[in-house]
């Protein structure tokens, strides 16, 4: 998230595609309301569904799900052809410009139209609103990123941003909206299978500056691994954990063994794709546990009888700590209550674990004074702040934190500017906040700012200085723009001992001695960042964005059909990827899953999935409140009644919903005119039914929950991101049956 909630109020456009923040992000919401509000941004709503957001919209635009690519590619093209891009960002910070262009060249607004399924002049209002508006912001959710084109969703938005002169300015960017709170935080801390603390890499000098940072041997933690390549190669993925139980191929991808035992700590796993593969993985692995404040309905659904845990954790009021907000922001949570009953906080059941498996020692040998004599949280803060360098966390302290907590008020809600006692900081100290002196970013890649005035950043240098191209010729990957109060006059490399002289800042002996080998990212005296800080210089340096990514699948963004593609007329224009080996360790299916059949043939209906206002993830948490079940007490679909008529259904009735991988569903079917004519929506909220059976008497005494229903991620289909493995929900086909 480049900006932040309180910053959409100085937009004068907001964009929102594949999300709906009425329903899932209520306090988002309000920022939106207020600046529509204050001051009069038009809201624009791009959605395969009429949502609540949409009600609120000054344009909304039906398109296809799956086709946000060729329709931003629209955006740019009438940009480009009208002369609405900002030229100047465009030739001073952005490499590969000209391939974007070509390829938004395709997508005239009558093309755009034939392929989303929207209207021509649809697209030409958007473009025409959204390039008046000084600035425009752009907001997503998971309407983008689940799908196996999701990376490259999220790669043109920004693109799109960048073009458009959006990006790097208050009032405009790209926020991306969590779901909850510390989803950002949980991302910084690495609960990801591909990348360490920070989203350091898993290479053997990586491995080297953390095993300094926690103070054990290297050796030690290599050890842990079966091999050095184990110990350097990404992990599965939540979303695909189940091919490492179920299929036996993907053994020789995880050291030649399949996956044996699973720990879940507070992750609703029912809400990736194919649930009814997720319980055939619970029901075969040797040993599962959740730990949990409440029942997790993954372990309702399992048929084992044995080896199945189920471990209380507190709740968030029950425990404190640093929390990570959406926008970069950390806040101090205090405890408000001390843990009920037997539920105990995640850091002393883990290390209980440890202590039981023989790692607690080295475990927790940086907390503190070592040896076990730490002080918690406060800490584990400082063992973060002190190792994550590479977003710039040294300066959250739990000092600084605990000082902002008491002084809230003291924060400007638009800005997020301190007075007061606490001028000189924003508040939650958005990272990179580089020093204990630096005030946090606010608004990233703003360069009409000094750096020490949470400015001055250009884009990350993280893939050299130059490119050579196809043609032998090199084109530098610095940028040509110099951010306010900068020592250099245009682009310059991320800060290493190697080259911190050759940009002018004058190192001792002994400095140069403490840097040599080192980069900005590893330098645990500070000293490359701080030297930098001081000649007005951001330490990652001032690169292009890569609008050409040169290791990606597809090196500039392009339209892909969904493996179960509505539109099976436009599948051989836009084919999906080759089938991908060893993708986090299982070998997936895509165009081979393309290719089985004809899947709208047999399943003619198009899902949209998504939450509703009164649920939150699996709902785990708000089906077990008697006013919210009160509110939303069952699973339905909603249905067109156009789609419904055709099917013989009426209103009320209860249907079944057959999806194209074996899941199936019995839910009722409400009438709704939000969804079109071809296509149903699905709430993802619900448990405790499985295939028409209700599975209260699974639940331990007195923890069912009061609302009930089938899980719809037992009807999504197979499918998952290129890069990322993100579960491909948003595109899926059904078919449907009276019951």
């Amino acid at each position: 998230m480049t900006n932040h909630l309180g910053d959409m109020q100085l937009s004068e456009a907001i964009l929102i595609m594949g999300a709906n923040p009425a329903v899932n992000h209520p306090v988002a919401m309000q920022h939106i309301l207020k600046s529509k509000e204050t001051n009069k941004a038009k809201v624009i709503v791009i959605d395969p569904r009429y949502t609540k957001t949409a009600a609120k919209s000054d344009i909304f635009v039906r398109i296809r799900t799956g086709t946000d690519i060729p329709f931003m590619y629209g955006l740019i093209r009438l940009a480009i052809k009208n002369g609405w891009t900002d030229k100047d960002f465009i030739r001073d910070r952005i490499y590969g410009y000209e391939a974007i262009a070509a390829e938004a060249e395709k997508w005239t607004p009558e093309q755009v139209a034939s392929v989303c399924g929207c209207k021509a002049e649809e697209v030409e209002l958007v473009a025409r609103t959204f390039a008046a508006a000084k600035p425009g912001c752009l907001i997503w959710n998971q309407g983008w990123t689940q799908h196996t084109i999701g990376t490259s969703n999220t790669r043109l938005g920004p693109i799109m941003q960048m073009i458009f002169g959006n990006m790097g300015k208050a009032g405009g960017g790209c926020n991306i909206l969590r779901g909850h709170d510390n989803v950002q935080g949980a991302s910084d801390m690495c609960n990801l299978s591909d990348s360490l603390p920070g989203y350091y890499g898993l290479a053997e000098g990586i491995w080297k500056y953390f095993a300094g940072r926690w103070k054990v041997d290297y050796d030690y933690l290599l050890s842990r691994f079966k091999s050095k390549t184990m110990m350097e190669s990404t992990g599965f993925a939540l979303s695909n954990f189940c091919w490492g139980v179920l299929d036996e191929q993907n053994a020789e991808n995880n050291a030649g063994t399949g996956l044996k035992a699973l720990v879940v700590i507070g992750n609703g796993i029912t809400t990736v794709t194919q649930t009814h593969k997720v319980k055939e993985a619970l029901d075969k692995l040797d040993l599962v546990v959740f730990i949990d404040p409440y029942v997790n309905d993954a372990a309702v659904i399992t048929d084992r009888t044995d080896n199945l845990f189920l471990l209380p954790a507190a709740s968030q009021v029950e425990t404190s700590g640093s929390v990570a907000a959406t926008n970069r922001s950390y806040q101090w949570r205090s405890q408000v209550v001390k843990p009920l009953y037997e539920a105990r906080p995640d850091h002393e059941i883990l290390f209980d674990l440890a202590k039981r498996m023989g790692f607690y020692e080295p475990l927790v040998k940086s907390l503190g004074k070592g040896g076990g004599d730490y002080q918690w949280p406060e800490d584990a803060t400082r063992e973060m702040c002190d190792a994550i360098r590479s977003i710039g966390l040294q300066g959250i302290t739990p000092e600084r934190l605990k000082s902002q907590q008491e002084n809230w008020h003291m924060f400007d809600r638009v800005t997020l500017a301190g007075y007061g006692e606490m001028a000189g900081a924003y508040y939650g100290l958005p990272w990179p906040c580089w020093s204990t002196k630096h005030p946090g970013t606010p608004v990233m890649y703003d360069v009409s700012k000094p750096v020490m005035q949470g400015g001055g950043m250009g884009f990350r240098e993280n893939w050299g200085v130059e490119r050579e191209e196809a043609d032998g010729s090199k084109v530098s990957l610095l940028a040509g723009n110099k951010p306010a109060g900068s020592s250099v006059a245009a682009g310059y490399a991320r800060m290493t001992g190697d080259n911190i002289e050759s940009l002018g800042i004058k190192l001792t002996d002994e400095e140069r001695e403490k840097v040599k080998g080192k980069n900005f990212a590893t330098d645990a005296t500070n000293t490359l960042v701080d030297k930098a800080l001081a000649a007005g210089l951001c330490p990652y340096g001032n690169g292009r964005a890569r609008a050409v990514a040169w290791n990606f699948p597809d090196k500039i963004p392009m339209h892909r059909e969904p493996l179960h593609s509505f539109r099976q007329d436009l599948v051989g224009t836009y084919p999906t990827f080759p089938d991908k080996k060893n993708h986090f360790r299982a070998n997936l299916r895509y165009q081979s899953e393309q290719d089985k059949e004809e899947w709208v043939k047999n399943y003619p209906v198009n899902v949209v999935t998504g939450r509703i206002v009164m649920h939150m993830g699996t709902g785990t948490e708000t089906r077990a409140s008697k006013y919210l079940a009160e509110l939303s007490p069952e699973m339905y679909i909603e249905i067109n009644p156009q789609l419904a008529g055709k099917l013989g259904v009426k209103d009320g009735d209860m249907v079944w919903v057959y999806g194209t991988s074996e899941g199936k569903i019995k839910v009722k079917a409400v009438y709704s005119y939000t969804i079109d004519e071809n296509s149903i929506f699905l709430p993802q909220n619900f448990s405790g039914v499985w295939r028409g059976e209700n599975l209260a008497n699974r639940y331990p005494e007195g923890t069912a929950p009061y609302a009930m229903g089938e899980n719809s991620n037992q009807v999504t289909s197979y499918g998952y991101d290129i890069v990322t493995t993100c579960p491909e929900t948003k595109c899926t086909l059904v078919r449907i049956e009276k019951a």
